[in-house]
This record gives structure tokens, C-alpha cells and sequence, in this order.
């Protein structure tokens, strides 16, 4: 006869941290390459949406623990916007390079484990993309997710490196190039995934109302900003170099 202790047994360890890049949604501080087309306002709500959307899909993955990293002077007003069980993590440093190495020193400081860096503006990736991402990080250093326009919405590793960001070229076109020059100089070994955008530029925005208007369930709240402010977004025109 089978013990009842069985249904007792703790749960697996949880080895796969996903953590969102995020930012508290305060006008003038999200998105504000878009600031020039929309008010500051309605874009700080399209970040909200954004960032609440992010949220469902990482809550969606079976076995990963969601976190958010973000400045020291955002964490009071994003725990406000999270539930118990999203931990709010304060990065050492400002700007996005810091924000990267503090993710990865924070979340593998008490040994290896799977942590993927994930930007707070693509909740329209499909699940599947992180959960692979996480796969190859069981048999590579680092992974990486490239957006379209030169830099990356993700970035996995098992380990904090050193060395790994820095400060130069981080949100431009070539910081995709610059971090794989990296981890070659660094000796790690790599796996590119799928290729995505994130939300940047009028462009992006066009190709998303686009996108979600073929598929809304997969960023709802998105889904329903683009929708409210239909008339103004159907105005937007790309730049030159945003395409």
C-alpha cells in the first residue's frame, strides 16, 4: 500500500527565472521616442498596457518564476502594480547596461540557474519563443532573442559574466553585434532565437495595431488601447531609419 505522505512531497524546484525589464508608467519617462507623434499621456498608458500584458504572459509559463528589475526610484510604484507573487528587484546602476548585469549577478548570486531578461514591451511574443529560449539555456551559455532593428528583447544565461554589458551601444542598432562580439571574446557559447520587435518607434506601433488586430488575444489590453485610439495611430507615418 502507497503511503499518503505522497501527496505531501514538496514541489520541484523551480530552476527558470524570467525577469521584466520595466519602468514605473510615469509620462515622460516610457516610450519617448513615440512622445513625438502621441501625447505623453496616452503613451504612458499604451506602456501600462504593455507592462500588464508582459505580466500575463510570463504568469502563463508552467515551472518559471516571474520577477521585474527595475531603477531603485521605480520599485515602490511597480510593487504597487504587482500581485505577491512578482518580486520587485531594484538594479545597482543606472541605464540599461546596469539593469542587465544586475539581473543576472541578483537572480544567480546563490548558484547556477536558468534567468532570461525580458523587456517589458513584446507581451505579443508567442509563449513558445521564452519557453524555448529556456530549453537552449540547458545546453548553452547565453541566448539570445534579436529584434529586427540590430539590438535584442531577451537574453538568457546560467551564470552572471562579467564583462558581459556595458555601456556603449546599448539601444542602438549595433548592440545585438557588440554582445555577440562579447560573448565570443568571453569564451560562452550561444543560441540565437527567434527574431521579434519590440515597441519603439511609430513603425512598431503601426505593425502591432496590425498584427493585434488579427489576433487581440494575445496582448488584450494592448489590443484595447489600439483600439481607443484608433484614429490617431491610423495617422502615423515611419521615419526614415525606423524601417
Amino acid at each position: 500500500m502507497e503511503s499518503s505522505d505522497q501527496t505531501n512531497q514538496p514541489a520541484p524546484k523551480v530552476d527558470c527565472t524570467l525577469v521584466i525589464m520595466a519602468k514605473a508608467p510615469k509620462p515622460g519617462m516610457v516610450k519617448t521616442r513615440l512622445t513625438r507623434f502621441l501625447p505623453a499621456p496616452v503613451v504612458t498608458e499604451l506602456y501600462r498596457c504593455l507592462l500588464d500584458d508582459t505580466m500575463v504572459l510570463a504568469k502563463s509559463l508552467s515551472g518559471v518564476e516571474v520577477a521585474i528589475m527595475c531603477p531603485v526610484s521605480d520599485v515602490d510604484d511597480l510593487s504597487l502594480l504587482m500581485d505577491d507573487s512578482i518580486r520587485v528587484v531594484a538594479q545597482s546602476g543606472g541605464g540599461l547596461a546596469a539593469g542587465l548585469t544586475s539581473v543576472f549577478a541578483h537572480f544567480t548570486s546563490t548558484g547556477p540557474r536558468r534567468v532570461i531578461a525580458f523587456n517589458s514591451d513584446s507581451p505579443h511574443l508567442p509563449a513558445s519563443v521564452l519557453k524555448g529560449a529556456f530549453e537552449a539555456l540547458s545546453t548553452c551559455d547565453v541566448v539570445i532573442g534579436p529584434t529586427h532593428d540590430g539590438g535584442y528583447y531577451l537574453v538568457g544565461a546560467r551564470a552572471s559574466h562579467p564583462g558581459l554589458f556595458n555601456h556603449d551601444g546599448m539601444g542602438t542598432s549595433t548592440a545585438l553585434e557588440a554582445l555577440l562580439e562579447r560573448v565570443r571574446v568571453l569564451g560562452l557559447s550561444v543560441r540565437l532565437v527567434e527574431p521579434f520587435y519590440d515597441i519603439d518607434v511609430a513603425a512598431d506601433l503601426i505593425r502591432l495595431d496590425a498584427e493585434l488586430r488579427q489576433s487581440p488575444p494575445s496582448a488584450p489590453r494592448t489590443a484595447a488601447w489600439l483600439a481607443q485610439w484608433s484614429p490617431m495611430v491610423a495617422q502615423l507615418k515611419p521615419e526614415i531609419g525606423d524601417l
